[in-house]
């Protein structure tokens, strides 16, 4: 995704990131209001065991998405493989409402999930495909899709996963 004019002290949120190397290169690179939420909490404790005393500088939040309640606005929200597990509407429902309250008007929503065509289970759990006007209609009004990218990823057991990655504005 290109650069999407996110500041260094400017709040990011990145969702699922659990032992992602995300917070890591966001930190080295100079960002400083950085939060990490997963819903694993070994998850967690692997980022903050390798990130030693920076840890202390990163808040992480061990919490379902479906459940969280956001301490803030959030300037950039990143999911790069949460959304599409949410099988329910309820769910889905749900962090879009958690979503549309924590990312500010001008915040930017970058949004990774399973293409259209692409696996229907991932880890043996079911998923929910998308492409962008399905999930512009999940997301409802008051987003604006920015850019959209697709990868053929290939599995360790050469199975190919075919992503859409979105980048989107809050309007």
């Amino acid at each position: 995704m290109e650069n999407a004019g996110v500041g260094p002290h400017e709040a990011i949120l990145d969702v699922g990131g659990g032992a992602s190397l995300l917070v890591d290169r966001l930190a080295a690179a100079g960002y400083h209001h950085l939060s990490v939420l997963d819903i694993s909490a070994s998850a967690l404790d692997v980022a903050r065991v390798r990130l030693g005393d920076k840890a202390g500088e990163i808040e992480w939040y061990e919490s379902d998405i479906t459940a969280f309640n956001p301490p803030h606005a959030y300037t950039l929200w990143h999911d790069r493989a949460v959304f599409h597990f949410l099988t329910t509407l309820a769910d889905r429902k749900r962090y879009v409402e958690i979503l549309k309250s924590a990312l500010r008007p001008g915040g930017h929503l970058v949004l990774g999930t399973f293409a259209l065509g692409g696996p229907t289970r991932c880890s043996g759990l079911d998923i929910v495909q998308y492409d962008a006007t399905k999930l512009l209609t999940e997301l409802g009004e008051g987003f604006s899709l920015e850019e959209e990218r697709s990868e053929l990823h290939i599995t360790p057991a050469a199975r190919e996963q075919k992503f859409a990655f979105f980048r989107l504005v809050r309007l």
